[in-house]
């Protein structure tokens, strides 16, 4: 049993605990069984209880911890208890979390609140949070901490180690110090390691690095991909002119990387609740949209079957075939689809190799559609004894999953072009495609070859 199972059973276990301590009333074994769990253990268990039960847990947590446990949660839950917290508990809770964690915070309340809270803040602290809130939270500059330790290339090693032990400490995290010049450019790092094992009297730029840094207005989603590339443990950020302003751990880049990876989820289908217990109104509200969508979509298709209702009626045996058709289609295009979500995802897809990405998934959906054409022809011609039946099956689907092929790999593309979520719209535009495109080759064959 791995780590990551473990530690999920002890979640899954301390939920069915705190309902019972809960429900009997036994607030103290509550309390106790709330004070074995990691702050962001405490943030899981109430993302997995009813909206009823989070404020009698909150209510036992430590104040020491709610912080901790604000900075884990997910933004729907966290929303929920800032609308509960006056500006001075906001205050007292975030006391001691790094200013991006409270950044993160802040950027969950409305603006004059969050205005009201900065306010109740220290100068200092003040500052330190408002030179991470000017940037947008999907950048480097939102997702940076400016709590760094810089050191200047010409100093010896001897200095920087008192320098260190003069601090008393360093930010968490912390593998590399950076180094910047008299202006504070970004020159590069020196690993703390280098400390312990280089000669006191050598200077910081005989042994600094001149590792990758970010600039200040990156996508968090290419944040990402650098740390995965090269492998880091934390990057610098600078601004236009390579002045140092923070830095970005991979503790950071992990959050971003979860939460890409449930926003995508989610949006295939069609949800946008971040928390599994919002109220029912809110949530129907926004499920509504995208079923009223596929409705729309369902009724083109059904408009299309319409249209051959004659053809139906004298062969009984379309009706029997077309899913079919239609369903094929469908998952063949979704496998494409899947791929092209992929590559936008992680940057994959550029505009140089569109074509081939094309071309490749056409060549795909042509092998598919002969190989499952021959299968599925040869069972109809079996079961109904019908020889052009047959035939027509296999052409249409041939052609439904060619054109599956193409529209999956294209209507990514173009939505995104657009400025839309192909994870959100993608997959209802593809059903639709392939569900017109498969009733009606089908049935429009059937016409012209059957009954006509």
């Amino acid at each position: 049993m791995d780590e990551k199972t473990t530690q999920q059973d002890t979640e899954l276990d301390a939920v069915d605990a705190l309902h019972g301590a809960l429900d009997q009333g036994n607030h103290d074994l509550a309390r106790d069984i709330i004070s074995t769990l990691h702050p962001s253990e405490i943030a899981d268990v109430i993302e997995r209880i009813p909206g009823r039960d989070r404020d009698d847990v909150w209510k036992l947590i430590d104040t020491e911890l709610e912080g901790e446990v604000l900075s884990h949660m997910q933004d729907a839950v966290r929303t929920e208890f800032l609308e509960h917290l006056r500006p001075d508990e906001v205050v007292d809770a975030t006391k001691g979390l790094d200013p991006d964690d409270v950044a993160d915070i802040l950027q969950d309340m409305p603006e004059d609140v969050a205005d009201t809270v900065l306010r109740f803040m220290d100068d200092q602290n003040r500052e330190r949070l408002s030179s991470v809130l000017t940037y947008p939270e999907d950048t480097a500059g939102g997702l940076m901490n400016i709590d760094i330790v810089s050191v200047r290339a010409d100093v010896s090693l001897d200095t920087v180690a008192r320098y260190l032990r003069l601090l008393g400490e360093i930010p968490t995290k912390t593998d590399n110090l950076m180094v910047v010049d008299r202006d504070n450019h970004y020159l590069g790092v020196l690993a703390l390691t280098e400390l312990l094992v280089r000669a006191p009297e050598t200077s910081v730029g005989d042994w600094m690095e001149e590792e990758s840094y970010l600039s200040v207005h990156t996508p968090t989603t290419e944040v990402a991909k650098l740390f995965e590339q090269r492998d880091l443990l934390s990057a610098a950020v600078v601004d236009n002119e390579n002045r140092l302003l923070g830095r970005i751990t991979i503790d950071d880049v992990v959050d971003v990387i979860q939460e890409e990876a449930e926003h995508v989820v989610r949006s295939m289908a069609g949800l946008s609740d971040d928390d599994m217990f919002s109220p029912v109104i809110a949530s129907t509200k926004r499920r509504a949209v995208w079923l009223g969508i596929n409705l729309l979509t369902a009724l083109l298709a059904a408009w299309v079957i319409g249209r051959f209702e004659d053809t139906i009626q004298e062969l009984v045996a379309l009706a029997v075939l077309m899913p079919v058709v239609a369903g094929m289609g469908g998952i063949a295009g979704s496998q494409t689809l899947t791929i092209a979500i992929r590559g936008i995802a992680l940057g994959q897809i550029v505009k140089t190799n569109i074509k081939p990405l094309i071309l490749k998934e056409l060549a795909v959906g042509i092998l598919n559609g002969i190989l499952w054409s021959c299968v599925v022809g040869g069972i109809v011609i079996a079961w109904f004894g019908n020889l052009y039946l047959g035939l027509i099956i296999g052409v249409s689907m041939i052609i439904n999953l060619v054109i599956a092929a193409l529209a999956g790999a294209t209507i990514p593309m173009v939505l995104k072009r657009y400025g839309i979520d192909p994870a959100i719209a993608g997959g209802v535009i593809l059903t639709t495609v392939t569900d017109v495109v498969g009733f009606m080759t089908f049935l429009g064959l059937a016409t012209i070859f059957l009954i006509n």
